[in-house]
C-alpha cells in the first residue's frame, strides 16, 4: 500500500553452528518479507551497539547461541527494547546466548540450564541423538485466547527437551515437564516455562524454547508460534 511505513528487522544469526543460525532464520525471513519487514541480515551482536541503528529497528530476531556480548552491545540492546524494539527468538539461539552476561539473561527472563537425554547406556550415547527425547508442550490457560497461541493445544516432539532456569515476571503461555527417570539424580518431576512473552519498558520479549533442528522448526505448531511471537514482539 502506497504511503504504508515499511518496518525494519534485524535478525541476528550465529553462534553454535549446530543449531544452524543460517537455516534457521532463512525460513522466517519470507514470512517477514511477506508481513512487511524490510529485512537486515547480521553475524553477530555488534549493531546493538549502534544506537541510531537500533532506533530504527522494530524488532530483533536474535539466533546465537552461546558466544560473547560486549557491554555496550547488551546495553544497546536493553535500551532499544526499553524503547519499543521487540526481541523474539526459540531455543538456544535466545534461551543459551550470552551465558556470562548477567544483563542479557535479565533480559530475557530464562537460560537453558540442561537438556536430559536419554538412559546413559543408550545406544545414542556421545550422538547428538542421544538428547532427542518425547515430550509435551503443554500450553496453559492463559494461551487459550492470547494472540501467540489461540487455537493451539498440547503437542508432541522428540527432540530436546529444554530445562530452563527462569524467573516469575515471565507471562508463560506453555511449559514442558522433565520427568524423573531411574538413573537421574533429581527426586521429583521439574516444569520449565516453553513458551514465554517478557515485556521491558515500551518493548515486548517473545521466546519458545522448541528449535533445535530444521524439522523442529517446520513442525507446524512450533512453526505458526514463532511466526505469531515475532509480529506480537515488533514494535
Amino acid at each position: 500500500m502506497a504511503g504504508e511505513h515499511k518496518r525494519t528487522v534485524l535478525v541476528v544469526r550465529g553462534g553454535w553452528e549446530g543449531h544452524v543460525p543460517v537455516a534457521a532464520t532463512d525460513l522466517f525471513v519470507p514470512f517477514l518479507e511477506k508481513n512487511g519487514f524490510d529485512v537486515r541480515l547480521a553475524d553477530g551482536p555488534a549493531p546493538y551497539a549502534d544506537p541510531g541503528f537500533m532506533a530504527q529497528v522494530d524488532l530483533v530476531v536474535q539466533c546465537y547461541t552461546m558466544g560473547v556480548i560486549e557491554p555496550a552491545q547488551v546495553k544497546g540492546l536493553r535500551a532499544a527494547v526499553e524503547a519499543g524494539t521487540g526481541l523474539a527468538g526459540w531455543h538456544g539461539g535466545i534461551a543459551d546466548s550470552f551465558r556470562a552476561s548477567s544483563d542479557y539473561l535479565h533480559l530475557v527472563g530464562g537460560q537453558f540450564a540442561c537438556h536430559p537425554g536419554k538412559h546413559p547406556d543408550d545406544a545414542d550415547a556421545g550422538t547428538e541423538r542421544h538428547g532427542f527425547v518425547p515430550y509435551t508442550v503443554t500450553m496453559l490457560p492463559e494461551a487459550a485466547h492470547h494472540p501467540i497461541t489461540r487455537g493451539i493445544g498440547d503437542f508432541d516432539l522428540v527432540t530436546e527437551q529444554y530445562w530452563v532456569l527462569a524467573d516469575d515476571y515471565n507471562d508463560v503461555l506453555a511449559t514442558t515437564t522433565q520427568q524423573v527417570r531411574p538413573w537421574d539424580p533429581w527426586h521429583r518431576e521439574v516444569t520449565s516455562p516453553a513458551i514465554w512473552t517478557r515485556r521491558w519498558g515500551k518493548g515486548r520479549i517473545f521466546v519458545a524454547t522448541p528449535g533445535h533442528s530444521l524439522d523442529v522448526l517446520e513442525h507446524d505448531s512450533v512453526r505458526t508460534i514463532i511466526e505469531r511471537g515475532m509480529l506480537w514482539a515488533s514494535r
